[in-house]
Order: structure tokens, then sequence, then C-alpha cells
């Protein structure tokens, strides 16, 4: 694919499900100790874990929004847009306890070949995906692995993706591969709902159809 001048018929909001820790054993390992206590503490089978991510084309090129583990090399150029802290808001002054947003144009999805039941396609209408690409700077960026936002489920990548989905006007409600996960999925709904946005958690503004009521 290329990064830059897609066709203008070419426009889509795509939606992957990568198995959680699908690029390596140690995220892959503690991923299933997570499941297997959270399944124990409610009573229910263990399910595969999933991390989302998105891809939209619009005819300024192709972008790829997820958030990841923050980099070392600031200058690197993968379309950063926000960032927050890991486990304890005090440990994200050090960068191994930071997470990135990223706003790539021709980026990549790592780890993108053990999609499952992907892409999900979430919508072909330009101001939709362009509203994906504008709204990304101001995703909230709570700290990661907490409920800071009390809605019952964790912040984490699937947060930030469903938060955008939700206040870019698309159906949050996307289907998972069979026996399948997403934590965070929940807590992103809820704080698009609520119209939270940016690192203090601020009220954004009314959708757009709530602008003119």
């Amino acid at each position: 694919m290329t990064g830059r001048g897609e066709p203008a018929d070419q426009v889509y909001v795509h939606l992957y499900w990568i198995p959680l820790g699908a690029g390596g054993w140690f995220v892959k390992r503690n991923g299933r100790l997570y499941e297997a206590l959270v399944a124990l503490r409610e009573g229910r089978p263990r399910r595969d874990l999933y991390h989302s991510a998105l891809e939209v084309v619009v005819p300024e090129g192709r972008f790829v929004v997820e958030q990841a583990p923050a980099e070392h090399s600031r200058g690197a150029p993968r379309g950063v847009v926000a960032e927050g802290p890991v486990g304890l808001r005090g440990a994200g002054r050090l960068r191994l306890f930071r997470y990135e947003v990223r706003c790539w144009l021709g980026g990549r999805i790592p780890d993108v070949s053990a999609a499952v039941d992907s892409p999900r396609r979430l919508s072909t209408d330009i101001a939709s995906a362009h509203r994906v690409l504008q709204l990304a700077p101001e995703v909230p960026t709570p700290v990661w692995g907490r409920d800071e936002l009390r809605v019952g489920d964790m912040w984490n990548s699937n947060a930030v993706i469903s938060w955008l989905v939700t206040r870019s006007g698309l159906d949050p409600d996307v289907p998972l591969p069979s026996g399948g996960r997403a934590p965070g999925w929940d807590a992103g709904i809820a704080a698009a709902r609520r119209h939270l946005v940016g690192p203090g958690l601020r009220p954004g503004p009314a959708p757009l159809g709530e602008m003119w009521s």
C-alpha cells in the first residue's frame, strides 16, 4: 500500500483484531495470566484477547491509528499525536512507562499478518474517515491499565480505538472473532459518550448532531 495520494474513490475506515501478544511471548504470557484471573473471578471460560488498530484511507493518503508503547526515539516519523502513563501516573515520567497514540501517514500495524476476521470495514464515508483522523490528537490519555474513568473497564489500546470510533459517529458494536474479548473497549465508548477528550479528560465539543439541537 502507498502512503500518499490514494485515489479519491478509495476511502474507508478498517478495524483490525490482532491477537494479544502476537509479536512476543512476554505480552502473550501475561495476557493469558490476566485473562485466567478475570475468567476465574467472573466464573466463565477463558477467552482469547485481542488488540485493535485502525487503517484509514482518504485521498490524502493511508493512515494507521493505534496505541503502542512509547519508543525511545522521539524524532522517529511514526505520527505520534498523544502520550500517556502506564500503570501509575507518576511512573509516566520515565519513557519506559509511557504509551503513545499514533496517527501515522503511510505507517504500519505490527503483526497485522496475524489479524483474525479482519479487516472489518466500518465506513466508506469520507467525512467520517477525516473525522477519525481529526479526533486522534484529542483522545483521552488516562493511565494505561487502570480505570481512572470509573467505568468498570481499564484504559488501553482498545479504549483508544473505541473512543475514536464512537466519537466519529461510527458504530462501536464491532463483532469480535469467535471466543474473543477486547478488554478496554467499553471504557473508550463510555468516555466518548461523556465527550471526554485530552490529557486532563476535559469535556469536548458536542457531536455534530447535538450542536444544532
